[in-house]
């Protein structure tokens, strides 16, 4: 089926699947024109999976929609050659009058999957995600996990060698969150697709990713990064993950202390 979604083994080998080149986002305020990040320049390497954290309103989501495209740089440029990115939001954003497997068949028929191909396609992405036999389930029957998991197969059904993720477990109970993470993980290492996940949870950051990029306080400024050298899969309470979570997450209130004496 030349159509459904590249496998890890198919992808066009790209230099990077995001390059952000001194990227600099102001807004108009009341009170003037508010920097809100300055001068950002960060790669991701194809089937990397890097997580962004900050505290609340250092632009990490603006950063994300910049990447996405929904929104313009004031300065700088932002290159992802592998095409559209995929973006899944905190919120689902299902369509509540269509099934779990017609909400995926929307993003298919987008991209332009011939409609004989797209139910199978969408039932093999809900098998993915876990999801088997959810196809003819509407929205309301789905519980907030399973919402967020059709989210995720149909920000796969775009089949872009970015995912772009703005804190999509965020308000999911501890333990559903727990095996969403498993599941992402998973999904991760057998697409190969590259990731750059926001979130403000240190745990999560440290759990999930490669690689930590840690913003600054208004404007957000790439303050520090680190590399995660944790084999996979990892759990949250691990020894390693909660060391290297203290480590950050002194940084992080370092940034907010700066902030907070402004």
């Amino acid at each position: 089926m030349a159509n459904t979604l590249t496998k890890a083994e198919d992808r066009v080998e790209v230099g990077h699947a995001a390059r952000l080149a001194h990227v600099s986002k102001s807004f108009a305020g009341p009170t003037g024109t508010q920097l809100v990040l300055d001068d950002i320049t960060l790669d991701v390497a194809p089937g990397e999976f890097v997580t962004l954290l900050g505290a609340s309103g250092c632009g990490k989501s603006t950063l994300l929609n910049l990447v996405a495209g929904l929104d313009r740089p004031t300065g700088g440029t932002i290159e992802t050659p592998g095409g559209r990115p995929a973006l899944m939001f905190q919120e689902h954003a299902l369509f509540p009058w269509l099934t779990a497997g017609k909400n995926i068949e929307l993003a298919l028929r987008l991209r332009g999957v011939p409609k004989s191909e797209r139910r199978t396609e969408a039932e093999r992405l809900l098998e993915l995600v876990r999801l088997g036999g959810a196809y003819g389930k509407r929205v309301h029957e789905l519980s907030g996990g399973m919402r967020q998991r059709v989210a995720m197969a149909r920000a796969l059904a775009q089949d872009s060698q970015l995912l772009l993720m703005d804190e999509p477990f965020a308000a999911l109970d501890a333990i559903t969150r727990d095996v969403l993470h498993d599941e992402l993980t998973r999904i991760w290492r057998e697409t190969n697709v590259s990731v750059l996940f926001v979130t403000h949870n240190v745990r999560e950051a440290v759990r999930l990713a490669e690689r930590v990029v840690l913003l600054s306080s208004r404007p957000g400024r790439i303050a520090r990064e680190w590399t995660v050298d944790i084999e996979q899969p990892r759990r949250i309470e691990d020894t390693a993950v909660a060391e290297l979570s203290v480590e950050i997450t002194e940084q992080l209130r370092g940034e907010i202390r700066r902030h907070g004496q402004h």
